[in-house]
């Protein structure tokens, strides 16, 4: 037994029983590396002196590194990673890098090495934030900025950002981050306040974002609708709720992108009040080329079915869809260019939609 674990890490022993995991050449498991995660390499480098080796390669790290790393480092003073290795470099960028003031901070995904950001409270336009008989700052360790903006009570609420940076190719997601109520800690127990909270089930409050290369999206939530959340048993008081507010695109064909973000409910016929802001968040959620595959009109499209016909059609916005047939991926012809694959009903088989008419059949 021991003899057996000795060859699979070293590939030694006395009874040369052939070649082990330990006499496969440092640069081909570099090569499998390039196709793991960090932490997945970081847990194999304990299994002997070729993975250790080639789990420290800087070749190996630079593909886990964003495309803009040399970005993020600017942001810290040069004698933190100066002389470091790759792999050093991403341990340190794991980590929050703080910017424009501390209101700001840029890190990258440990698991998949893409570049995250929060913008603090503080970071943002807030309407009325100067006047106390509205707003207080709030100390707190739940916010990763430790501060969050509580108001109290306001007719016009109105939270604006905007943030400039040379984000790489990729997909991403804005979402704010808001607590209903006033939280304290009483005898080491967290306790929650809702004598302010009032007036977010009356109207919705509008979420919207845009880009500077034209970019848009927006949405609208009840913030507070009790007997909603008591049905669908989601308790939205007291707890930190993401608002995700859309999607936006970065193509890598600009220096830099400029996002701008609003929170508002500007209906002054009632106030409302009783609720934290703690930050926005823009984190990646895919790559350019997965986006590509299929349009973003389908993401979720669900269909099943045995046979095509001219009856099943399906419209989102001003894309007509029809099934117009059925395609088996062992065909050697060419299918038409207005024609997608979708998705397999069977293992052999993928529906063809026409994505603009007139339709293909």
């Amino acid at each position: 037994m021991g003899s057996s674990l000795s060859n699979l890490n070293d590939g030694t022993n006395g009874l040369a029983m052939g070649p082990g995991l330990g006499d496969i050449p440092e640069s081909c498991v570099a090569c499998v590396f390039m196709y793991l995660t960090p932490p997945e390499i970081c847990n194999l480098a304990g299994l002997n002196r070729s993975f250790r080796g080639a789990a420290s390669s800087d070749s190996v790290w630079e593909k886990k590194l964003p495309a803009n790393y040399q970005d993020l480092l600017d942001l810290l003073p040069p004698e933190r990673y100066h002389s470091l290795s790759k792999k050093d470099i991403f341990a340190v960028l794991s980590r929050p890098i703080p910017f424009d003031d501390d209101n700001k901070e840029l890190w990258i995904d440990r698991v998949t090495g893409r570049v995250c950001m929060a913008i603090s409270a503080r970071g943002m336009a807030i309407t009325g934030i100067e006047d106390r008989r509205y707003w207080n700052w709030i100390p707190t360790e739940e916010s990763r900025f430790h501060v969050v903006a509580y108001l109290q009570q306001i007719w016009w609420f109105e939270v604006d950002g905007t943030v400039r940076f040379h984000l790489p190719p990729g997909i991403y997601s804005l979402s704010f981050r808001i607590h209903l109520g006033r939280f304290t800690k009483r005898l080491g127990r967290r306790v929650c306040h809702f004598e302010h909270t009032h007036g977010w089930d009356l109207k919705p409050v509008r979420f919207s974002l845009s880009t500077s290369d034209g970019q848009e999206a927006s949405c609208e939530y009840y913030l507070d609708d009790v007997e909603r959340d008591e049905a669908l048993k989601q308790h939205k008081r007291g707890c930190w709720i993401n608002y995700r507010v859309g999607e936006f695109i970065v193509s890598g064909s600009e220096p830099s992108t400029e996002i701008q973000w609003s929170m508002k409910q500007i209906d002054c016929t009632h106030s409302k009040g009783g609720l934290c802001v703690d930050s926005v968040f823009i984190n990646p959620i895919g790559d350019v080329k997965e986006h590509t595959k299929t349009p973003k009109a389908f993401d979720s499209f669900k269909l099943s079915c045995d046979r095509a016909g001219p009856e099943m059609k399906w419209s989102d916005a001003n894309r007509p869809v029809q099934v117009v047939g059925l395609w088996h991926q062992h065909n050697t012809h060419s299918q038409d260019l207005s024609s997608i694959e979708l998705f397999s009903p069977r293992q052999d088989m993928v529906l063809l939609l026409s994505l603009e008419p007139p339709f293909v059949v």
